[in-house]
């Protein structure tokens, strides 16, 4: 009887990736030609891009996944280009138009008049077309077969609005949110606001928690990189996964409470942080994971590298 053929399980490779992904791709589709070009074991992205949508797209290789929830909660900034006149069925360009209006009238004075409203915290109603869960069905799925439920507001922070560009009927903002905001919604929103209804027609992501524009590399070359240099080139654009959480306080541990934290257990730290996350590293400065400080003041672990 001939023997199955095991499949291979891909290299132990880990670090972060930061995609420039291109219009028109699904983010898991980037993220499966990625892991595909790096032979990877594991990987994984932190947070969905619209198919309309260009940008950063961070993908976790290996153990970085074990931080990516982090980068899922982190701030966000995105360049959005916006049409005045016509509301579609998704918000943006994808959908179908449902409504138009004459937005002739609309000034760069009265919009730059709205956009206050939407600075800070501030209420927003998930679209129909987001992966929200509805009774354990993603909102998106109800939306294509007609249905549309009733959704809850959640509160977002606007930290940054900024109107780049008026040329009616389409103008370009920057905006820098925090995790959870729609940018579609807000585009939207402010169209409502003017009296005109809105939808995006641009849409790119330019910063992800600590990581900028700078560092990006698109498919294309990856691929080319791949021919050229093979894994070895590839390997030279991962990111070390500390950088990552580089905003956080880090906190060096000595061999005994290594030892300790690896086991599970919360450490006394001399001179650490009262609060909050920090980044931990062993005597030798490796990164060894993630902690919070407990309420005693000890270094409580919390997302570990390798025990």
């Amino acid at each position: 009887m001939a023997r199955r053929r095991r499949r291979n399980p891909g290299r132990d490779v880990s670090g972060i990736l930061l995609l420039d992904k291109p219009m028109g791709v699904t983010s898991n589709a980037a993220l499966q030609e990625v892991k595909r070009l790096y032979r990877a074991r594991k990987a994984g992205h932190t947070g969905s891009l619209d198919p309309l949508a260009t940008g950063m797209l961070p993908i976790c290789l290996g153990h970085a996944t074990r931080i990516s929830a982090f980068l899922l909660d982190a701030d966000k900034e995105y360049l959005v280009r916006v049409k005045l006149g016509e509301v579609t069925t998704t918000a943006d360009a994808e959908g179908e138009v449902i409504e138009t209006h004459d937005a002739s009238g609309i000034t760069r004075e009265a919009l730059e008049a709205v956009l206050p409203r939407f600075r800070g915290e501030v209420q927003q109603l998930p679209p129909m077309y987001s992966a929200v869960k509805h009774k354990g069905e993603r909102l998106y799925k109800l939306a294509r077969e007609g249905v549309e439920v009733e959704r809850q507001p959640r509160t977002i922070t606007i930290h940054a609005l900024e109107l780049l560009d008026f040329d009616n009927p389409e103008f370009e903002i920057r905006v820098h949110c925090s995790k959870g905001t729609y940018v579609r919604t807000l585009a939207e929103d402010i169209g409502r606001a003017l009296g005109v209804g809105a939808h995006v027609v641009g849409l790119r992501r330019t910063r992800v928690g600590p990581y900028g524009e700078s560092g990006m590399v698109t498919l294309e070359r990856l691929e080319a990189l791949a021919e050229e240099g093979g894994l070895a080139a590839l390997d030279e654009l991962l990111l070390p996964i500390d950088t990552g959480l580089a905003q956080w306080p880090e906190v060096h541990l000595g061999p005994d409470s290594a030892f300790y934290l690896k086991q599970g257990q919360p450490v006394l730290v001399p001179r650490s942080p009262t609060e909050g996350w920090v980044r931990i590293y062993d005597m030798d400065g490796h990164f060894i994971g993630v902690g919070e400080i407990d309420d005693d003041g000890r270094v409580a672990p919390r997302r570990l590298l390798a025990k």
